[in-house]
């Protein structure tokens, strides 16, 4: 057997593993392929398909529902022997106390496992991507609701969204570039025609005191064109992958499997 083969294995029995403790409604893998899968809708892992360097370890991600209802995003590593509750997709799906109780469920049912769980992370915008994926659409009407012509007008709508946030971004990056070019140049100018002048050091104190400032803002300004780019490409790869869920659960209830 090949690798390939003895981590799929892994991953379908992790997930028979699950039952009784959670209802898995939908599997997100990474370089793995599932023979014997759980009729749910499968797609790729789009976080991780987007990374060219090829670094992470397959693994298999699972949508479940507890038994008092709250969803969860479960993530299995079998090479590293992990267990990651993600709760960034999650949220306002589930709450803290649940996330706490469903985390110590696994610890009970995969003892061998290292399980953790993923922090929120500021840095990244976490809240601000779920924000703007829940004002649009729910994770809950995407993985069960019945209304599917109305949820797939609303991943429709969080999609224009997130294409006008990456193009707002751009804005963003160009205006710092086109401003940081002639500030520079009129940097370079008064440095240089302080030059001779009987108070040149004064001049240069001046144009060092420029230089920094306007350094700071363009790095903040860069900075803050690049956090919009990529809060407005993890938008659009949730889009995305919710089109891709309501798409699979529409080809398994036409297969009767649904």
């Amino acid at each position: 057997m090949t690798p390939d083969h003895h981590q799929a294995q892994d991953c379908t029995h992790f997930f028979e593993r699950l039952d009784g403790l959670a209802d898995v409604l939908a599997i997100k893998l990474y370089r793995l392929r599932l023979d014997d899968a759980p009729a749910v809708p499968m797609l790729p892992c789009l976080d991780h398909e987007a990374m060219l360097h090829e670094g992470i370890a397959p693994h298999a991600a699972a949508y479940v529902r507890d038994r008092e209802g709250h969803l969860h995003e479960v993530v299995f590593t079998p090479d590293d022997h992990t267990v990651t509750l993600d709760v960034v997709s999650t949220m306002y799906e589930s709450t803290p106390e649940a996330n706490a109780a469903f985390r110590k469920a696994l610890v009970q049912r995969f003892p061998e496992e290292q399980v953790q769980e993923a922090p929120i992370s500021w840095l990244k915008g976490d809240r601000r991507v779920a924000n703007a994926c829940r004002a649009q659409v729910a994770l809950s009407d995407v993985l069960a609701g019945p209304d599917l012509e109305r949820t797939e007008a609303a991943v429709q709508r969080l999609q224009i969204i997130s294409a006008l946030m990456e193009k707002e971004s751009r804005v963003a990056s160009w205006g710092a570039r086109t401003i940081l070019t002639p500030f520079l140049a009129l940097a370079v100018l008064l440095m240089l025609w302080s030059f001779g002048e009987t108070n040149s050091a004064r001049w240069l104190v001046a144009g060092r005191y420029l230089v920094t400032v306007g350094g700071v803002f363009f790095l903040y300004s860069g900075l803050k064109a690049v956090h919009l780019t990529e809060i407005g490409s993890r938008v659009w790869k949730r889009s995305a992958e919710y089109g891709l869920i309501l798409s699979e659960r529409r080809r398994i209830a036409k297969g009767g499997k649904l």
